[in-house]
């Protein structure tokens, strides 16, 4: 009976870890959504940015909030190597979904839409983040 209240007790806190880093991560898109929606307007153009570009700038973007999250928070959650390593995999697809998801609630309200709320650019954001916090994090 020990050993299935200690398996549960791990099984439960390796989930709250995996939920703690996508909360992160989440939550630094957001912020990153709300900037760029506050300050967009001055910067405007009447051309597209190619996508390609857009995609480096939000790569480079999410790589600059993995810096400011490891320097605030320098300890990883998450403590075994192979969890990191599908931490890595898992959390930018979750928060590329939770992007894309917000980015469809705001279509349905006819409000205006940024690249970073589709789940492309919300993946590779997160992905950034998410190879920053991992090369770098303790």
């Amino acid at each position: 009976m020990e050993i299935i209240a200690e398996l549960l007790f791990h099984i439960g806190g390796f989930i709250l870890r995996i939920l703690g880093e996508i909360l992160v991560q989440v939550l630094f898109e957001a912020l990153g959504e709300l900037t760029i929606h506050s300050i967009k307007e001055p910067f405007r153009r009447p051309e597209p940015v190619h996508p390609f570009l857009a995609a480096v700038g939000y790569a480079f973007f999410g790589a600059a909030a993995g810096g400011i999250s490891v320097w605030a928070m320098p300890e990883l959650v998450i403590d075994a190597q192979w969890l990191r390593i599908v931490n890595l995999v898992v959390t930018p697809v979750a928060a590329g979904g939770v992007m894309a998801a917000i980015g469809a609630w705001r279509r349905r309200r006819e409000k205006e839409v940024i690249r970073l709320e589709t789940f492309a650019y919300g993946y590779c954001f997160a992905l950034a983040m998410g190879v920053v916090r991992f090369a770098w994090g303790a």
